[in-house]
Parts: C-alpha cells; structure tokens; sequence
C-alpha cells in the first residue's frame, strides 16, 4: 500500500491523489472513521475488513504528504505509537500494577502527564482542559462525565441517575408552561440538560452514548420505513392517514420486531 500510495501521488499517477492535501482530506477521514463504526455495531465483518482498509489508507495517505514535504514517513508514524504503547503501558511492561481497567487507565494517564511535563507543554488547569469541542456532543458529555466521576463527582446507583433525568423533565415542564418554547429561552438549556443526563445514564451503564443513538435513530428509521411500505401496500399514502392510523401501524411493526 505505501508503493501504490506513492506510485498514486507520483508524476504519472492519479491527477486526483495529487492534488489531495491535508484539509482536502480531513471529511473522507471522518467518513472513513463513521463507516468503521457502522460495520462494527452492526458485526458487518466484511464489511469492517474493507473500511479498516479504506481508513487505513488514509493514514498511509496523510504520512505520504508529510513524507514528501520531509516531515515524517509512515514507519517514522509506526514506530512512534509503538513507543508510546509502551511506554504507556508500565503495568505491562514495567514494574507497575494494574488489577483492572479502572487501574490501568489511571496508569496510563499518570504517564501521559509526565509526558505533557517532560515535553513542557502547560500542565491542565482543570480536568475538563484538552476535550476537543470537535467530537460528537455525546461522546463530549460522556468524556465530560468520566473525568468528573475520576474524583468521586459521580452518582452512586444508577436510581439516582434516573432521578436527575426526572428531574430535567420537570423543570423542561415548567419553562414549556411558563413560556411559548423559543430558541432564544430557557426551553433550548433545559433541553440540553436532558440530552446531556441521558448521555450520562449511558455511560454509567457502561454503553457509549453515540453507539445507542445512533442504534436508536436505525431502529427509528428501519420501523418508520416499514410502515410507510404497509401504508403503501393497503393503496394509501401517508399523508393520507391520521396520525391514529400510523400509529396503529407502527405498533404492528413494532410487535412483529419485537417477535
């Protein structure tokens, strides 16, 4: 792959891979990145053979353009984060102790801030420094929550956590009774409280709150296209049916799932 990425970039190669850079390639990354997710949740395994490599590619991809410019090349990239795998992991391959995964990360962190240290950038003021605004607003809350709960910020059963859900739902209530909802009001921060407790419940249950929405929004759009077919199949369109019919629909497709 690395002779075929540079043959590509070569002079008589692919007039579309040359003028690639790093900005042009950043959203085929991310896309990339996604479809690896999607074959995963869905154990596509043949699916996860053939993303792994088009994201594979992509690494090897940017590392040419860094080569060409004499910054790094792929084996410079290799080589670097199998250092860092070690040197990150002195419960494997040092004299430190881990029992558990909560134990092994707390080592593999305590290293990465002697790193920041050694290298002299600016030590984190606060544990929230460092969370790119960049990722997914769920996995944002779910990092945010983890790091709060590393120094006992943290709910103790998962009741209490279903507690602070009911309780964004009230106060959801009463700015909707107080107030014709509007962006520019209270509605739209109560509303986030609500996503951002329900991103937490998830990660306290040991889900990933970006993996059970994006299974919720495919459960969502597989029942609703299921029922637009049986709607379709009895001669109606949808826009034809009150909102009584197709939830008498979806219901049967539901069951039928559910079965």
């Amino acid at each position: 792959m690395i002779e075929l990425t540079a043959q590509l970039r070569g002079p008589d190669g692919c007039p579309w891979d040359r003028v690639q850079d790093y900005d042009t390639l950043k959203a085929m990354l991310l896309e990339e990145a996604y479809e690896v997710v999607d074959a995963a949740s869905a154990r596509d395994f043949a699916g996860l053979e053939d993303e792994l490599g088009d994201l594979l590619f992509l690494v090897v991809f940017y590392s040419r353009i860094a080569e060409e410019e004499g910054r790094f090349a792929i084996d410079d990239v290799v080589e670097c984060v199998h250092a860092k795998l070690i040197r990150r992991h002195p419960h494997v391959f040092g004299n430190v102790k881990a029992g558990n995964a909560g134990e092994a990360l707390q080592s593999w962190m305590a290293v990465k801030e002697q790193e920041r240290a050694a290298d002299g950038k600016r030590a984190k003021k606060s544990l929230m420094d460092g969370i790119l605004p960049s990722l997914p607003s769920t996995l944002v809350a779910q990092e945010l929550g983890t790091r709060a709960a590393e120094v006992g910020f943290e709910w103790k059963q998962v009741g209490d956590v279903l507690d602070k859900i009911e309780e964004e739902i009230r106060e959801l209530r009463k700015e909707l009774d107080a107030q014709p909802p509007s962006p520019s009001t209270r509605v739209q921060d109560e509303v986030g409280d609500l996503l951002f407790a329900a991103a937490n419940l998830s990660r306290f249950l040991r889900f990933d709150p970006e993996t059970c929405l994006r299974q919720a929004n495919q459960k969502f759009q597989r029942r609703f296209q299921a029922m637009e077919e049986r709607i379709l199949s009895r001669g109606k369109q949808l826009k034809e049916c009150s909102l009584e019919e197709m939830e008498a629909v979806w219901e049967e497709v539901k069951a039928e799932e559910e079965r």
